[in-house]
């Protein structure tokens, strides 16, 4: 949802040379009688029509593609002139939220969250090497490629898949029951973070800027 509308708000400032953003979407929907905000239910046509009213373009062919589509709609990221990329290290919001959920946070990578405690999968995220190789939620991680399970280890196991061919293995308990599954994984550690775009608008700076 949140990047649906920074895709619109960086379509409303490309389509009117800035003078128009997505401040002023919410002001003519949300606003009432007198300019305050009052609760209404809407229609999809209802939104499309206020866009329109905003800045005139096929609002109805570009909502429903993005409201469609599998995969994250990033045009509009990269409308603001920045982009998704990758590095082996946490950002410092993916490490805050680590140490305050006393996880390690593999899901950009292998597709796991894992309690650090007793190494048990908190997250398995949908279609990931994790997940494709039948690893849920609430399995306990028992060991890394036959030694005992760190989130230290984990990490040399991704870093050394990515450099050879083999699976990463992975021995797991659930309830009495011990399973080895092989992740074919190649892509060492990921981590994501922003970064500019060279030679671009940055339109996302506008938005995040104080009113």
């Amino acid at each position: 949802g949140a990047l649906l509308w920074l895709d619109v708000d960086a379509r409303l400032r490309e389509l009117s040379k800035g003078k128009r953003s997505l401040d002023d979407f919410a002001r003519a929907f949300f606003g009432g009688s007198g300019g305050r905000a009052q609760v209404s239910t809407y229609t999809f046509d209802d939104v499309v029509a206020a866009l329109d009213a905003v800045q005139p373009f096929d609002w109805t062919a570009f909502l429903r593609e993005r409201l469609d589509a599998t995969p994250a709609p990033l045009d509009g990221l990269a409308r603001s002139g920045w982009r998704v990329a990758y590095e082996d290290a946490p950002n410092a919001a993916i490490a805050a939220a680590e140490d305050a959920d006393d996880n390690d946070d593999f899901r950009f990578s292998l597709g796991l969250k894992i309690a650090r405690d007793d190494g048990k999968i908190e997250e398995v995220v949908w279609d990931s090497p994790a997940f494709k190789a039948g690893l849920a939620r609430d399995m306990q991680v028992v060991a890394v490629d036959g030694t005992a399970y760190t989130a230290a280890r984990l990490r040399r196991g991704l870093i050394a898949a990515k450099n050879g061919k083999q699976a990463i293995e992975l021995l797991l308990r659930q309830g009495d029951s011990f399973d080895t599954h092989r992740i074919d994984y190649h892509d060492g550690v990921r981590y994501p973070r922003l970064e500019r775009i060279p030679g671009t608008p940055d339109r996302l700076s506008q938005l995040l800027a104080p009113r």
